[in-house]
């Protein structure tokens, strides 16, 4: 094992994603502590004119495998890449974004290697030469600090919006190796030939530094519109509870929770959210929260830094105005 930090260098609609920046800050930590150097995995097609960005978050080395086959993520073929170039570096520890595809593919690559798998870490320390990471478990009760054995490569994904970036400066180019993507094509089991977006849709919520939430309290498919709008004109994140996306209101992709994703934005805001327990566990991490809801007993209140009581439909695009106002100076 070397004193290597690995990190995957995530693409999406050719440009890096905002949580590169967050996993070179954090890599840049580990790597001083063990004595070593930060390289990025960077994998697509026509992405080698990001290994300068990599380079100025503090990347020193920059695996590149740039193959029009690798334009679109597949679990197979990524996990071939990352698999070919842990056997060249045998890294202390591998670190990706704790996105859908993070997730995915830091789960085959750890069973791949036999490696010590930590997803969704808020936190860790280095104790003794090793990395122990700190996670929610239990709907967010508990934060359980992870030992992990001495004989496995840990793989550990990173909670999104939680670590600070990385600062940006005009470094030095890193070092670059090319990878030669091994029988890509013979790999797939599924081919990708094309991305429709959803129409209306906008920023990831998992990336977001605002995300508005609506719930029940929506009443009705068409009500979001309003949201969507308002979320569109500040640059904001729409995002809903399990109720709303059941209804068939708003499309899974939306849903924040237990049984959704896990969001930590600047500023979350509940409107017409009850606050059930599954739902706290995707967003109570959230730096700010508003709630809005015309119940004064609803148990989002009782995580809310701000409570308003009232009609979301009067108190909505007010709010929405003040924080134009505010993001306009």
């Amino acid at each position: 094992m070397s004193t290597e930090i690995l990190m995957w260098a995530q693409v999406r609609d050719s440009s890096l994603l905002k949580n590169v920046a967050e996993l070179a800050g954090e890599g840049k930590k580990l790597s001083q502590a063990v004595g070593g150097k930060l390289s990025a995995v960077l994998i697509g097609k026509n992405v080698a004119g990001m290994t300068k960005d990599l380079g100025d978050l503090g990347v020193q080395k920059v695996y590149l495998a740039d193959d029009p086959a690798l334009e679109h993520y597949s679990t197979e073929s990524y996990c071939s890449v990352f698999t070919k170039v842990f056997e060249k570096c045998k890294p202390f520890a591998v670190i990706m974004g704790a996105t859908f595809l993070g997730r995915d593919l830091s789960a085959r690559f750890a069973g791949r290697i036999r490696g010590a798998l930590v997803p969704d870490a808020i936190a860790w320390k280095f104790e003794n030469g090793k990395i122990k990471p700190s996670r929610p478990m239990y709907a967010g009760k508990v934060i359980a600090d992870i030992s992990l054995p001495s004989d496995a490569t840990p793989v550990v994904t990173l909670r999104v919006n939680v670590f600070p970036p990385a600062v940006k400066t005009s470094g030095a180019s890193p070092e670059i190796e090319k990878i030669v993507a091994p029988n890509v094509k013979d790999s797939l089991r599924t081919v990708c030939t094309g991305i429709v977006k959803t129409a209306g849709a906008l920023i990831d919520v998992t990336e977001a530094d605002i995300v508005f939430s609506g719930g029940r309290g929506m009443a009705a498919e068409g009500n979001f519109k309003m949201m969507f709008d308002i979320a569109k004109s500040i640059g904001a994140a729409v995002g809903a509870s399990r109720a709303a996306v059941d209804a068939g209101w708003i499309p899974h992709a939306h849903q924040v929770g237990q049984t959704g994703k896990t969001v930590t934005p600047t500023l979350y805001i509940a409107c017409g959210i009850s606050g059930s327990i599954q739902h706290l566990a995707g967003m109570s991490s959230s730096k700010i929260i508003v709630a809005v809801n015309k119940d004064p007993d609803a148990n989002i209140f009782k995580v809310a830094n701000y409570g308003i009581v009232g009609d979301l439909f009067q108190v909505l695009p007010v709010l929405g105005e003040e924080i134009r106002k505010l993001r306009a100076h």
